[in-house]
């Protein structure tokens, strides 16, 4: 399993972008998946999880009302919107598939990672 995340980049307090992940292989649709978020010297934190179907999400509290996950399981495709940024969402981005196809809240339970994607915001 290959995970490619894309998406990331600098922009100003308020703004948006928008992060893709393309899962390789024909078995995304059995699986939970996660985006998670690295600060250096700080741990992995998970920001927003979906189940196998996408009708179970979670996000963390800093990210609710303003990030969005969905999944395209026909694209094998997982997004995450994120609007309003804050220069505390600056960090590395990476996203990755569980173990099984609930939604998970650990970072142990998440086998496959995809490389990450920069997301700077400017004050």
């Amino acid at each position: 399993v290959q995970l490619q995340a894309s998406g990331g980049g600098l922009v100003q307090a308020g703004g948006s972008l928008r992060l893709s992940c393309t899962a390789s292989g024909r078995s995304f649709s059995d699986y939970g998946m996660g985006w998670f978020r690295q600060d250096p010297g700080k741990e992995r934190e998970l920001v927003a999880g979906i189940n196998r179907s996408g009708g179970v999400t979670y996000y963390r509290d800093s990210v609710k009302g303003r990030f969005t996950i969905s999944r395209d399981n026909a694209e094998n495709t997982m997004y995450l919107q994120m609007n309003s940024l804050k220069p505390e969402d600056t960090a590395v981005y990476y996203c990755a598939r569980a173990r099984g196809s609930i939604l998970y809240d650990r970072v142990r339970d998440y086998i496959y990672w995809g490389q990450g994607t920069q997301v700077a915001v400017s004050s």
